[in-house]
């Protein structure tokens, strides 16, 4: 349900996480966009780690083997497809205070790939089939495992160990991961550090950066309106490394090279309600979500800006000296750096529904109007008045300069299926972006 209702997450605005079965941690950082990195706007907070994830389903869910299926994989023997996934949750005395697991992964699409390209032998006294089936399974390369300890040291603290491992030949480094969360009456505190670091562009292709650290400050309010601010402090120690290359690809990660970076977001969020409907709400029925159960007409609009220091050889994105355009700003001098830019964004949302009912009672509507980088819009903007009071013919560059990020969403409630134990929302959706 949270899709529903955050669904600027996908855009890229925001520096979230991204989710991905290509690992079994199943979070990959974004690549920090050049020059100017991505608005850090939402906390990364706590969220349920995939052990977790797993242990639900099999205890809620019955499932003794949880699919997992992925597209992409940073792993160059280990081909995209499916594999089964079982969490082991490790014996304590003390269930509130910490939780261990060990999560296992069985590659059956390449277990599949291997048997239709080498076969069986046939049976013999010497060599019987299920022997045959052995040395299929003795391949090391069809497993992973992944130890997870989660501590919670306090009410407000929690600290997750992760140690992650894979049987590939060319991939013997196991992933080694530790993130500490600090929950402020008004701030999200989040310490990391993961050896190597993994991250994925929009493209899909991942990047091990040998050690990253990173502090995370954000302000959460409850309000949906008021000024919000996000500071980041990452260190990357190491050549990133595009995984699945024997060489590192300088030229497209020079936000992943070695050195310090610290940014911070500042913005300001106004939301007005055009209609909001005060007619009933069915009585003796829980919506499905308390979050989606007002009709609305809402607009909102953001304005901000972003800076970023970098030092070390992540500084090789801004150019050397003095450079400023509109409303940003880029200043290099040797293996230090300074970016600044501006951001503002306006939405309309729409719903029609209290999500009461089992069917059609959930319509939801957004249009999103980004416009990432206020140097770019603004450079644009002057240099279309220019063409235009010079009879020039205006230049495509910046009328796409001046064109925002387009997003437009509708989901659709179809029904709701009841089972003894659980119930499956059906939801259509369907965006269109434009980038």
């Amino acid at each position: 349900m949270r899709k529903l209702r955050w669904v600027r997450d996908d855009d890229g605005l925001w520096d979230l996480d991204r989710s991905t079965p290509a690992t079994l941690n199943g979070i990959a950082r974004p690549v920090p966009s050049d020059p100017i990195p991505s608005v850090l706007g939402l906390s990364r907070g706590i969220r349920l780690s995939r052990p977790k994830q797993v242990d639900f389903f099999q205890r809620f869910m019955f499932m003794p083997f949880v699919p997992s299926y992925s597209l992409h994989t940073p792993h160059p023997q280990s081909p995209p497809g499916f594999s089964l996934q079982r969490v082991f949750s490790l014996p304590t005395f003390a269930l509130d205070r910490w939780f261990g697991t060990v999560l296992g992964q069985f590659n059956l699409q390449k277990l599949a790939s291997g048997i239709k390209k080498n076969g069986f032998r046939q049976p013999t006294r010497q060599s019987p089939w299920f022997q045959s089936i052995a040395e299929h399974l003795s391949d090391k390369s069809l497993y992973a495992v992944d130890l997870c300890s989660e501590f919670y040291l306090t009410p407000d603290d929690s600290l997750l160990l992760s140690l992650e491992s894979y049987g590939y030949d060319d991939y013997k480094t196991p992933r080694k991961k530790a993130v500490f969360h600090h929950k402020f009456p008004c701030h999200n505190l989040t310490l990391e550090a993961a050896s190597p670091g993994l991250f994925v562009d929009k493209d899909g292709t991942f990047y091990d950066v040998p050690l990253t650290m990173a502090v995370d400050l954000a302000s959460v309010s409850s309000s949906d309106s008021g000024p919000s601010y996000h500071i980041c402090i990452n260190h990357n120690a190491g050549s990133p490394k595009k995984i699945g290359s024997q060489q590192n690809d300088d030229a497209m990660v020079a936000s992943l090279q070695p050195g310090l970076s610290a940014t911070t977001a500042f913005s300001f969020k106004n939301s007005i309600d055009i209609w909001r409907s005060r007619a009933p709400k069915l009585k003796m029925v829980q919506p499905y979500d308390i979050f989606l159960s007002n009709p609305h007409i809402s607009a909102t609009g953001i304005i901000g800006g972003v800076m970023t220091a970098c030092f070390g050889d992540n500084s090789v994105r801004a150019p050397r000296g003095n450079g400023s355009k509109g409303f940003g700003l880029g200043v290099r001098r040797g293996n230090c750096a300074l970016l600044a830019d501006s951001f503002a964004t306006v939405s309309l949302s729409a719903q029609h529904g209290t999500f009461q009912k089992m069917f059609l009672d959930l319509t939801r509507f957004q249009a999103v109007l980004d416009f990432p980088s206020g140097s770019t819009f603004f450079s644009g903007a002057a240099s279309l008045a220019n063409d235009v009071y010079n009879s020039r013919a205006p230049n495509l560059q910046a009328i796409q300069d001046i064109y925002p990020n387009t997003t437009l969403s509708l989901q659709q409630q179809v029904n709701i299926s009841m089972t003894p134990v659980i119930r499956f929302l059906h939801i259509l959706s369907l965006t269109f972006q434009h980038i």
